[in-house]
């Protein structure tokens, strides 16, 4: 049986991983996660209990913690998506995303690679390190054009930057070292249980309190959405078909303005919840968030050619199945709302929202 660390598991794409793992294969799931705000365990329901299934609160900066876990736990391959995320939060407080991101993931490869080197040969032979990163390192793109796997790098915010040096230890590690790593670069994440502070889940829970739906300048910065089911999927894929060196970048093909998607979300919202349409009536505009890189695109043909990857869902599919899910699953939010985060903006300013 196939034995998988997973660190950030309990996060918004590593649930959808460890979700994903359990239900579809027959996996044993180690969950590293420290439980920061933006983890949440009831992300993963049915997990507790699972006999394929073992939780550890730990804090990937601690380097002791992680040799206990890899010591106890003896997995055959390492899925690393714990990070600090929100663009917002990184302006507000870099030093968070420094400590997590960089160090973090320095502690982890230290980890990795003396359990990877004292493995027997076969297993050290199929030991995998899979680093999962986003695209906005490779900076902002003009009205053309697409980051590729060999775009150069360039971070705007001290997010982007955190986690452009992460993909540098990577790889220096394994071209040092020869631990074997793969890396994927993915575009903006949806979906379900994905915490209210980022675009999506917060104009639908905005927009189902009728409260203002604040979209930063214009609303004409372009993203390239993912559903996150179709993201863990490939994960998966990468994990087990990549070629060791490589990085892969997945996108969702899905191209949109902010204003658009803001647009889609409450065209959704006046069709399961007409009580409070037209919900495009609440839209609003706020100061532009600091260094806000204007277009992201993926171009994903790598993982489409080499592997075979292509995503599920449409834009307009998942975005429907995601508005449906928040309104099913008000238990899940609300339990947010009422504690750490009651939706307010983030990143130097007074108001808005996030993307």
């Amino acid at each position: 049986m196939t034995r998988i660390l997973v660190t950030g598991g309990a996060g918004f794409i590593g649930s959808a991983v460890v979700r994903q793992l359990l239900a579809e294969t027959d996996a044993f799931v180690v969950n590293v996660d420290k439980l920061t705000y933006a983890a949440n365990l009831s992300s993963l329901p049915g997990a507790e209990g699972n006999p394929r299934y073992a939780f550890e609160k730990v804090d990937i900066c601690d380097a002791a913690e992680l040799r206990r876990v890899f010591d106890t736990h003896q997995p055959d391959a390492v899925m690393h998506l714990a990070a600090e995320s929100h663009v917002d939060r990184s302006i507000d407080g870099p030093g968070e995303f420094i400590q997590t991101n960089v160090v973090g993931t320095f502690r982890l490869l230290e980890a990795a690679r003396g359990y990877w080197s004292a493995l027997p040969a076969d297993r050290k032979e199929s030991f995998r390190f899979h680093h999962i990163s986003t695209d906005e390192v490779f900076g902002t793109l003009g009205d053309d054009g697409f980051f590729t796997e060999t775009t150069a790098y360039s971070p705007n915010s001290p997010y982007s930057a955190s986690k452009a040096s992460s993909d540098h230890l990577v790889r220096a590690w394994h071209e040092t070292y020869g631990l074997p790593v793969v890396l994927t670069n993915c575009s903006n994440n949806y979906g379900p249980y994905h915490f209210p502070e980022k675009l999506i889940p917060l104009m639908i829970l905005k927009g189902l309190a009728g409260e203002k739906l604040p979209v930063y300048g214009k609303g004409d910065n372009i993203r390239d959405w993912l559903y996150v089911e179709d993201h863990a999927r490939a994960l998966r894929l990468v994990l087990e078909k990549g070629k060791v060196g490589e990085s892969y970048n997945i996108g969702g093909h899905n191209e949109r303005t902010n204003l658009e998607v803001v647009r889609a979300i409450c065209a959704h919202l006046d069709e399961m919840d007409p009580a409070g349409a037209p919900h495009d009536r609440l839209i609003s505009f706020v100061t532009d968030r600091p260094g806000h890189d204007k277009r992201y695109a993926i171009d994903a043909g790598k993982i489409e050619r080499e592997l075979g990857w292509t995503p599920q869902e449409t834009f307009e599919s998942g975005l429907r199945k995601t508005v449906a899910w928040y309104l099913e699953n008000r238990e899940w939010w609300q339990a947010i709302l009422n504690g750490s985060y009651q939706g307010e903006r983030l990143g130097l300013t007074d108001e808005g929202a996030a993307s």
